[in-house]
């Protein structure tokens, strides 16, 4: 099941809601998660894998295109693409007719989900959940809040009784299939953004270079690089004193503590990579491409 939509829609938020587990990046600033992540659910009824996407948008740099193209690729490896929107259409219009057009190119199941309801009413959810379906391109709407979990139950109901029968991939306990490298990556990343400024966490990447674990001290030790595109991008990511970067490394290595339940040794650097985010060779070293 694919989860497809603009960016903040509150796509990984569902995923993590649905899973009962944080596995996915949830921030407030948009376009923040830039990978496939795959959320495994199971219980008495079968197994689903869930695949949350990057928000579609127009891309401006080569990042952007690779997080378009990875949303595309996703909808059309999926028996059912979910397109989750929320109370913006006029302010997202554009974006809203990108992601339908991918919609309209793919074979699978369409499905609309009218997502935070909390915030808009149950009344005004259901008139636009009405409005976008008459045009026939979903076979059913729902209307959910995902930070409440309002509607999830009879969303997940639903997709039980479409999906095709195969086999279960993934033990019943198995929550991602991601490694816990990346998970540890995107954590980091999570970090940058709650703590930086508005525009700066789209210039950042973060890349993993040495994980090691150790199961007899229940111990894991990390270095990461954090990559800026400018002298002074990297001014505030250090901060005073290195206060900054200090806040953002432990608040990561909390988390990861948190998610792991081993204690975590985290060493964060720094460095600058002119225009990272527009250069194909370092979106390929950064796994991006």
């Amino acid at each position: 099941v694919a989860l497809l939509g603009r960016p903040n829609v509150g796509k990984s938020t569902m995923l993590n809601r649905i899973l009962g587990a944080r596995i996915a990046i949830v921030t407030a600033k948009p376009q923040t998660p830039r990978d496939r992540i795959a959320g495994i659910y199971t219980d008495s009824r079968g197994q689903i894998i869930f695949l949350d996407s990057p928000g579609i948008h127009h891309p401006k740099r080569a990042l952007n295109e690779y997080m378009v193209r990875t949303a595309e690729r996703i909808a059309g490896e999926a028996d059912v693409v979910v397109h989750i929107v929320d109370d913006r259409p006029r302010v997202s219009g554009e974006e809203e007719n990108l992601v339908r057009g991918v919609l309209e190119r793919v074979s699978a199941t369409r499905v609309l989900v009218v997502n935070k309801t909390d915030r808009i009413g149950h009344a005004a959810a259901d008139r636009m959940r009405k409005k976008m379906m008459e045009d026939g391109l979903y076979s059913e709407g729902f209307l959910t809040s995902a930070t409440k979990g309002s509607g999830v139950k009879e969303f997940l109901e639903f997709l039980f009784g479409i999906l095709p029968e195969g086999p279960s991939y993934y033990p019943e306990d198995e929550l991602t299939d991601l490694p816990m490298r990346f998970i540890a990556q995107e954590v980091i990343r999570e970090k940058l953004f709650e703590f930086l400024s508005e525009e700066l966490p789209y210039s950042v990447a973060v890349s993993i270079e040495e994980y090691e674990e150790n199961p007899e001290k229940n111990l894991i030790r990390i270095r990461a690089e954090v990559y800026v595109e400018r002298e002074s991008q990297k001014g505030m990511v250090i901060g005073r004193g290195g206060k900054m970067l200090r806040t953002i490394g432990t608040a990561a290595r909390q988390e990861l503590e948190k998610e792991t339940g081993w204690r975590v040794y985290l060493d964060l650097f720094v460095k600058i990579e002119k225009d990272w985010s527009r250069k194909e060779t370092m979106l390929r070293r950064l796994g991006y491409a």
